[in-house]
């Protein structure tokens, strides 16, 4: 039988998939990119489609975080995501298509609030960029992101429906990760988790601070994030905790990029 020809590495003749290798690269320290990186994500439907009134303070506060903050915006789709899934399931469209359309939105929402950042420097900057963002940031740019990953047609199936599971939480959360940043912030339109909707029972009860586990075991009907942002917090290397806070509220940003205990905190 003929030998396969092999080069020189510790994971020679593996296949990659043997659980005892796996534990065996759990140790292994990794480059922290961004330390000092605040990842704050602007929800599409919960903050960025309330326009002016809502945005334009938050323009403000962030642009003026960034002055000795390194920030990074990450935007979500809001409204017209909403809109395009429902156009695209009622034709029958695959998930990764879904996904592929939903990213278009979040995208011109950068592009517009990374506009609005024009007096701090604001940077639309693409999905592909996240390398640069050392060198943006020690220019005095406030580079702005789109939030969708940009899994596209390869998007996952999701395990219930038709509707892409990575969505701009998720993207905020795995952009976070990969740069090692210190906070992964959710800006949304309540001061945080719930244990229902508040919109629809005023008298849910808030959350201010909860595992990913005890999260994901109340298998809530519905909540204020992704649940794949709080399955993969689980599993994360440097982010150890995401941050839902309510946006709409001036200063609350401020407070948890610095460090104050405001809304509510889902620990890994």
């Amino acid at each position: 039988m003929a030998e396969r020809f092999e080069m020189g590495s510790k994971l020679r003749g593996e296949s990659l998939v043997r659980r005892g290798l796996l534990r065996q690269t759990e140790g292994v320290k990794q480059v922290r990119i961004m330390p000092d990186l605040n990842v704050v994500k602007l929800g599409g439907y919960g903050v960025i489609d309330y326009g002016r009134d809502v945005l334009y303070p938050l323009i403000e506060e962030i642009g003026e975080l960034s002055r000795n903050n390194k920030i990074l915006v990450a935007t979500g789709g809001g409204a017209r995501v909403r809109h395009i899934l429902d156009v695209g399931i009622d034709l029958g469209m695959p998930t990764g298509v879904l996904a592929e359309l939903a990213g278009k939105i979040s995208e011109q929402n950068a592009i517009m609030i990374s506009l609005l950042f024009s007096k701090y420097n604001g940077v639309r900057i693409h999905t592909a960029d996240l390398l640069n963002l050392p060198s943006l940031i020690s220019l005095g740019m406030l580079p702005v992101v789109q939030g969708t990953p940009p899994y596209g047609l390869y998007e996952h199936p999701p395990k219930l429906g038709s509707i892409p599971p990575h969505r701009t939480d998720t993207g905020a959360f795995l952009m976070a990760e990969v740069v090692g940043a210190k906070n992964c912030i959710l800006g949304k339109n309540v001061n945080g988790l719930y244990s229902e909707n508040p919109f629809e029972n005023p008298d849910a009860e808030f959350i201010a601070d909860i595992t990913a586990d005890e999260l994901l075991e109340m298998n809530m009907e519905d909540m204020v994030l992704e649940p794949m942002a709080v399955e993969l917090l689980r599993d994360a290397f440097h982010v150890k905790e995401i941050k839902v806070v309510n946006a709409h509220v001036p200063g609350n940003i401020a407070k948890a990029v610095n460090g104050e205990r405001i809304g509510t905190l889902i620990r890994a």
